[in-house]
């Protein structure tokens, strides 16, 4: 069965937030603009649809005239147990680059190790790991 994927509607800033995450993630990023799909509701050079195909997977473009963009509230994207401890620190150091840290990823009283990031493009990670067995 698929999983839900993540689609972002940017605010005029698809071309630089996907290009942070193929950065920070790693994998296969894919863009085409408002004139590739010879639409007209947006600028020529504006994303009409971008894809990061890797280890984590996300969609987006800019938000067509009238619509709304992205802006996440009593939402988290999970990525907990989704790599090596040494992998999910360093995406968690990279997401917080020009944002911001709710909450740092530590070890928590039951064992585990989590945080909580609002990265600069508004959207709030779970990151974290069960500890060796």
């Amino acid at each position: 069965m698929a999983a839900p994927q993540i689609y972002i509607s940017f605010p005029g800033t698809a071309r630089e937030a996907l290009g942070f995450y193929a950065e920070t993630f790693g994998g296969e990023l894919s863009l085409h603009t408002y004139q590739d799909f010879s639409r007209h509701d947006g600028p020529p050079a504006a994303i009409a649809h971008g894809t990061l195909d890797g280890p984590v997977a996300l969609a987006g473009a800019d938000a067509a005239a009238g619509e709304a963009t992205v802006r996440c509230e009593g939402l988290m994207l999970s990525l907990l147990g989704t790599a090596e401890p040494a992998v999910l620190h360093d995406w968690f150091a990279r997401l917080s680059v020009g944002g911001s840290v709710v909450d740092p990823l530590a070890r928590r009283p039951w064992g585990a190790s989590d945080g909580h990031v609002v990265d600069r493009n508004g959207l709030h990670w779970l990151i974290g790991y069960e500890p060796d067995a």
